[in-house]
């Protein structure tokens, strides 16, 4: 289960309505009642955090949703958008990647989902990194 701090508005994530698995966008959070409303591109509705899904990074997600470019490099693939860079340094495994804008650089050793990189994006560039199509 996600925590309710991990949220930011604008994060991608899937949830569960009504037994059906939907794609949403964060529109607001109340830690208050530990419920996150979420754009599933029919409605708003508010979600209790057992009840979101996190969608974990993959090239899919990087540039059919998030609008990155693809690089094939000598030292794994290189995603950009802009001067914000993601690489996977073993192709196809999303363990081991290093996420860099300017001189900020960090390491991951484990899997990130859509919602992690997206706020690891506004902590460096202070840009929201949004999805690029609609749902």
């Amino acid at each position: 289960m996600v925590r309710i701090t991990d949220f930011k508005e604008g994060d991608i994530v899937h949830v569960m309505d009504a037994g059906i698995e939907r794609v949403g966008v964060v529109t607001d959070i109340t830690r208050e009642d530990n419920m996150v409303c979420i754009d599933n591109g029919i409605q708003e509705l508010w979600f209790a955090p057992e009840d979101i899904i996190p969608v974990p990074l993959t090239e899919d997600q990087l540039i059919n949703t998030l609008g990155f470019e693809k690089e094939e490099t000598g030292d794994g693939d290189k995603y950009k958008k802009g001067p914000f860079r993601v690489v996977v340094h073993d192709p196809g495994n999303y363990t081991n990647l290093e996420v860099w804008y300017r001189e900020d650089h960090r390491h991951f050793h484990h899997p990130l989902y859509v919602h992690e990189l997206q706020n690891h994006h506004l902590q460096m560039t202070k840009v929201p990194l949004e999805a690029t199509v609609t749902r």
